[in-house]
């Protein structure tokens, strides 16, 4: 396991390009919800990237901190954490001031039964930050959620397709968008909105989710036969660096990896490196909830690690019974209830 962990560990150093544009971001910057599946990561890369450049600029971390020891692990590691309920506006407002946010904030999974509150995590929510830090620029973590199911032969729907959100989780996504547009449109703060999927690390995401039904034997839904990847480290690299790319009115890019990749390719490879058959259910739909990221490479370049790297250490990772979450991503869903 300790040679898998070096690897895993190599793949979250900054890279070259990541402390080029660290150095051109002037001032701190401010995580929102930093207490999910990215943050963490998020805010740990960003204060490893300024340490590496050599310069002073402060991490803060904002989050209810529910996780027990996430909020210590933070501060051992020099990022200053606010403890917060950000839906609370007497507790939003004694965040700092700050030239540069990114927000990470939102509600997906308990959305069916729940769905006032969605709304307000993803809508409401950001009418008010947007309100508060309005002379800030900020990156907008957003889903490509909000676009509709697309053929698979068109490879992907790019940043300029109409929106089509289904279901009431993907709408307060495309709620959320259109609250810190306002935003841009009347305070001209600079965004850059940042629609991500689906990102993946040791720990969770759609490659893991596969491996490990690979590996048990068990059954996999070929309904929903195509997705996007990308390593988590690659995905919040282009977070910070999207910081020197807020634009008003926002900038809208899709975040992916460069391949429409069939989930039966994907189970299958697992299966080799596994030496098991994987078990299907159903056939692929010719549709799927698929996003083109060229834009994103020509801003930001090609992700670091592979499609092919992320399988291999994956594998290893399950074999050897690697620590994960138990964070589902729902690739699946077809009719957006979450």
């Amino acid at each position: 396991m300790k040679e898998i962990e070096q690897v895993y560990q190599s793949w979250l150093e900054p890279s070259e390009a990541l402390i080029a544009d660290i150095k051109k971001i002037s001032g701190d910057i401010l995580i929102l919800g930093a207490g999910g599946k990215m943050g963490p990561a998020l805010a740990l890369l960003t204060k490893s990237a300024i340490e590496t450049a050599g310069i002073q600029k402060k991490v803060i971390a904002a989050s209810r901190f529910s996780e027990p020891g996430l909020q210590q692990q933070l501060e051992k590691n020099g990022i200053e954490t606010h403890a917060v309920d950000l839906l609370e506006d007497d507790q939003l407002k004694k965040l700092p001031p700050v030239e540069n946010v990114l927000y990470l904030a939102g509600q997906k999974f308990g959305t069916t039964g729940k769905e006032w509150f969605t709304w307000a995590m993803n809508v409401y929510l950001p009418g008010r930050v947007v309100q508060q830090y309005r002379d800030s620029r900020i990156v907008v973590f957003s889903t490509g959620n909000v676009y509709p199911l697309s053929p698979v032969s068109m490879g992907g729907l790019s940043e300029d397709h109409p929106t089509g959100p289904v279901g009431e989780y993907a709408q307060s996504c495309l709620g959320r968008e259109r609250l810190f547009q306002y935003g841009a449109s009347r305070y001209n703060t600079p965004l850059f909105i940042y629609r991500l999927n689906y990102a993946n690390d040791v720990s969770y995401g759609v490659l893991l989710e596969i491996a490990k039904a690979v590996y048990a034997g068990k059954v996999i839904d070929l309904r929903m036969g195509h997705v996007n990847v990308i390593w988590q480290g690659d995905a919040n690299e282009m977070a910070i660096r999207a910081l020197l790319h807020c634009e008003s009115p926002a900038k809208i890019v899709n975040i992916t990896g460069p391949e429409t990749v069939a989930v039966r390719w994907i189970a299958e490879e697992f299966g080799k490196l596994f030496e098991k058959t994987p078990v299907f259910a159903n056939a692929e739909q010719p549709t799927a909830l698929l996003s083109n990221a060229s834009e994103s490479f020509r801003v930001f370049g090609y992700p670091r690690v592979t499609l092919k790297q992320m399988i291999t250490l994956l594998a290893e990772w399950v074999k050897q019974g690697g620590k994960t979450i138990n964070k589902p991503t729902h690739f699946q869903e077809r009719e957006g209830q979450f």
